[in-house]
């Protein structure tokens, strides 16, 4: 059991296996802060908003630690992050079967630390997923498995803001070329934003996955 807080929208086009989209949230938010993307979403997909697992006090929530020090500056704790993955991949598993959704229609949508493991979730569990849309997040290379997996049928949106404070868009750059070197379906774009997600990027976005439904 992943014992992961949810909330649900359900289709508002009902079908005997919904398409799902998994919302994974940024460092020290929480479930409510993407599910309202949710109402303005396809009608077909049933959208699961999960909360991460780690307490931060005050309605924030981590997948990991990320922590500040003066000898190493910032640093990500990996081991809480494999956690994560591994909670999210048997999460996945268990809402695929709870709602009887479509296994060929399973998107993963994941904001800033939520794109981190989106991006490390579909290299170690390569069947999870179908889709990965990857806002405002990086492939960070000390976060995938020794055995890199061949044959990748995942398809991916990244994109990214071009005066991002938090995560610079220098990290995310590299994404493309690495995607490409797994010879992937990838797409990626930037918008003069900050950390967030501009209006035209969630139109974007948007409409990528309304092609593939």
């Amino acid at each position: 059991m992943s014992d992961l807080h949810y909330l649900v929208r359900q289709p508002k086009k009902a079908s005997e296996n919904p398409p799902l989209l998994i919302l994974l949230h940024g460092y020290g938010s929480n479930e409510q802060d993407l599910f309202s993307f949710a109402e303005e979403l396809p009608d077909e997909l049933l959208i699961i908003s999960a909360q991460a697992p780690l307490s931060m006090g005050f309605g924030g929530y981590a997948w990991y630690t990320i922590n500040f020090d003066d000898v190493n500056g910032k640093f990500s704790d990996l081991k809480e992050a494999k956690e994560s993955i591994d909670k999210i991949a048997t999460f996945i598993d268990e809402i695929k079967k709870k709602y009887n959704t479509n296994s060929d229609k399973t998107f993963l949508l994941g904001f800033s630390q939520g794109a981190i493991l989106s991006y490390s979730l579909s290299f170690f569990y390569p069947k999870k997923v179908n889709y990965v849309i990857a806002l405002s997040g990086y492939i960070n290379t000390e976060l995938l498995p020794q055995n890199m997996p061949t044959h990748l049928k995942t398809e991916y949106y990244s994109s990214h803001g071009t005066v991002d404070q938090v995560l610079p868009v220098d990290w995310a750059r590299n994404t493309k070329p690495f995607l490409d070197k797994l010879r992937v379906e990838n797409v990626y774009s930037e918008y003069n934003v900050g950390h967030g997600v501009a209006p035209q990027n969630f139109y974007s976005f948007k409409s990528w996955i309304e092609t593939r439904l």
